[in-house]
């Protein structure tokens, strides 16, 4: 047999083991894999945590929640134990808690600097990476008035805190939407668990322009809705009000 045939003979076994094999599977289909095996890890993960009191209040004996969360603090560079501390799941929707925004943005490498902070004014400002330009956030209690905010708890109690949160969503939106991954909103904004009452799904804010557009004045059903207190049930998730740096116990609470 000469050279030639043996090569074309060895051509024909590789085309027929191809062929035998199947479609080879792409770059895609191999990640996709990849993330199916790591949410089944994050899911065994998730039913041991569920049961203690690492995990908040919201999240607690709730694994496929928890799987979630996870997964979706890994997307931003979050470790398991760091994402609990660091997401809430308010009414379906992940938020990150302000101080976890702000260090995601800062990971990435763009700047934000807290510029005045009062109980009646905050100002941050901020920058991509990369970038000559700043841009400035203002909040005031002025503002959060003409919101309707002033009424709700932790306003009353941190105007401060909830003035730099308000910033701190603002601006992230404005100079590193990108490094967000599909969690725009900071828990203080959706009014969540952390320093915030739990509103019906009709009050959480779905873009920019529903956060900065004034509030109507209520109707009669609206005047008629109360926030429960802390010692009902769906009041404060208490485990993420202790977690989170953002927020401060009054004397009288310690």
């Amino acid at each position: 047999m000469t050279s030639n045939e043996i090569a074309h003979r060895d051509d024909q076994q590789a085309v027929a083991t191809t062929e035998q094999a199947g479609p080879q599977p792409t770059d895609g289909s191999t990640a996709l894999m990849q993330w199916a095996q790591e949410a089944d890890l994050a899911y065994q993960m998730a039913q041991k945590l569920a049961v203690t009191s690492f995990v908040p209040q919201s999240l607690r004996n709730k694994p496929g929640d928890i799987t979630a969360a996870i997964l979706a603090g890994a997307e931003l560079g979050l470790k398991p134990m760091a994402t609990l501390k660091s997401i809430d799941v308010i009414q379906g929707t992940p938020a990150l808690r302000a101080h976890a925004m702000r260090a995601v943005v800062q990971k990435q490498g763009h700047e934000i600097e807290l510029v005045e902070s009062t109980p009646e004014k905050c100002v941050m400002r901020g920058r991509r990476k990369g970038s000559d330009n700043w841009q400035t956030v203002t909040w005031t209690i002025e503002r959060a008035r003409q919101m309707g905010l002033l009424g709700k708890d932790q306003w009353k109690k941190q105007p401060q805190t909830m003035l730099v949160a308000r910033c701190t969503g603002e601006l992230s939106r404005l100079i590193a939407s990108d490094a967000l991954h599909g969690m725009p909103y900071v828990s203080e904004e959706l009014e969540g668990t952390t320093t915030g009452e739990v509103l019906p799904p009709k009050k959480a804010p779905l873009s920019v322009a529903a956060l900065t557009a004034p509030t109507p004045e209520p109707t009669a059903d609206e005047a008629a809705y109360s926030v429960a207190r802390d010692d009902q049930p769906g009041g404060w998730d208490q485990d993420a009000i202790d977690d989170s740096v953002d927020w401060t116990p009054e004397p009288d609470q310690q």
